[in-house]
């Protein structure tokens, strides 16, 4: 997803239309990686990286001393480019439509089988993943979201996020709060009294898709809805979705806990009103740096599981969290796949997972690393056990974007409606879910 916390999938129009056409001019081959080639090129690769910071030169600034390292190990030199969350996916599709990519580049995870249904990723078979080390060193749930399944992985995970409540807890003690909310009952219940005085309880990005899908996937869960069948076809209109869509924008049309301008809100404006005091509450993947960069201190917030319709986070029903992350890939057109690999294995080591995670705040996806004392602090204790107990990869399909674009475009849609002091029924969510799901069927 992000930005680990903020994944704004903006993806390329025409979704599976332009995925075959994708799939057919990386399949013709021909093409030659931005380094490809032999003498000089074969000792540089080029690097897209995507944003994890609080902005791309803090990004420059973390990873740059690393890739030096790496340099001076190998004699390989990495050209870094830090890409934006809004145009990483178009530029990725681009790339694989000229031929002329990056050799290593991020991804965020549920983009995994969309990109690995184009051919413009190079598959990670038994044999490559044992040039990293194996794929018992990862954790199973990161994996998960690298691919379809019976495939070999697209690529393999870097950095791992889950979600979890962020509360303030000034707003929660000046409303006389004992802590979070566990069940959406007892979220709504404090919201109202949370929503005050020009506040809100609780922040939302209605304009940002991704964040749209990843807040009703889980809902969904845990209304039993999948939003695509087991042979992988759309499934939006199913009563679990309509009631997942609903219960989300309801906390701004119904409760009023969220303030209708978050309607318009985009990437990473909801944390920035809760910095700021202005909502007490946030849905979010590992936003402690996100608030240090805005001046607030740690230890005027605090954090929770995701909530559940009732009892505790756990597998089934109470599902609170979609796997997040990012996954690093090699592409297919690199002519310097065994630099590629050495640079996939250098960044997934154990000694760059501890310091790359940490100073991300993400957690470690390779095992080892998660004994370092830096992931036992209270958020990263939340996060992991989610990760570990009750967090599900999104679809793993190949229309996965697609599906990001329509369905968010119709959470978008309704929280519009509710903004301007339109009714939000289920027969007005059930409708853009069935224009969402022709639009699927359209390509």
């Amino acid at each position: 997803m992000r930005r680990i916390r903020a994944r704004a999938v903006r993806a390329a129009a025409g979704g599976a239309a332009v995925l075959s056409l994708l799939a057919a001019a990386t399949a013709c081959g021909g093409g030659t990686s931005a380094s490809g080639g032999s003498g000089e090129s074969s000792k540089t690769l080029t690097y897209w990286a995507s944003n994890q910071g609080p902005n791309i030169e803090a990004d420059k600034k973390i990873l740059e001393p690393e890739l030096r390292k790496f340099e001076k190990r190998t004699g390989i030199k990495v050209k870094l480019e830090v890409v934006p969350w809004s145009d990483l996916l178009n530029r990725i599709m681009t790339a694989a439509t000229s031929g002329q990519g990056p050799d290593v580049l991020n991804i965020g995870n549920t983009w995994s089988a969309s990109l690995q249904a184009t051919g413009a990723l190079r598959p990670w078979d038994e044999a490559s993943l044992e040039k990293i080390g194996g794929r018992d060193r990862f954790v199973e749930s990161a994996l998960g979201s690298t691919g379809a399944q019976g495939q070999d992985p697209a690529a393999v995970p870097l950095y791992s996020m889950s979600y979890a409540l962020y509360y303030h807890k000034k707003m929660f003690a000046e409303a006389g709060i004992a802590g979070p909310p566990a069940t959406w009952d007892e979220l709504v219940a404090t919201g109202k009294k949370l929503s005050r005085d020009g506040t809100w309880a609780l922040g939302a990005e209605g304009a940002n898709l991704s964040n749209n899908i990843h807040q009703v996937f889980v809902l969904g869960k845990q209304h039993g809805a999948d939003f695509f069948d087991a042979q992988g076809r759309p499934d939006f209109t199913s009563d679990g979705a309509v009631k997942a869509v609903k219960q989300y924008v309801d906390f701004m049309a119904e409760d009023k806990i969220i303030a209708p301008g978050n309607a318009e809100y985009a990437q990473n404006q909801s944390l920035s009103d809760f910095a700021k005091g202005r909502t007490a509450m946030v849905l979010w993947q590992a936003a402690a740096s996100t608030f240090a960069s805005q001046g607030m201190a740690d230890d005027e917030w605090g954090v929770a599981p995701v909530p559940v319709a009732s009892g505790a986070p756990g597998q089934g029903t109470s599902t609170n969290s979609m796997v997040a992350g990012i996954n690093l890939a090699v592409f297919k057109n690199t002519r310097n796949v065994d630099g590629a690999l050495k640079f996939v294995k250098f960044m997934t080591s154990d000694e760059e997972q501890r310091l790359l995670c940490s100073t991300y705040g993400s957690i470690p996806p390779v095992k080892a690393a998660q004994t370092d004392p830096a992931f036992d602090r209270p958020e990263l204790k939340v996060l992991r056990s989610t990760l570990a107990t009750s967090a599900q990869a999104l679809p793993q399909v190949p229309n996965e974007s697609q599906f990001e674009t329509v369905v968010g475009t119709a959470v978008k849609n309704l929280f519009a409606a509710a903004a301007g002091g339109r009714a939000v029924s289920e027969e007005s969510v059930r409708a853009e879910l069935t224009k969402a799901q022709a639009q699927m069927a359209q390509g």
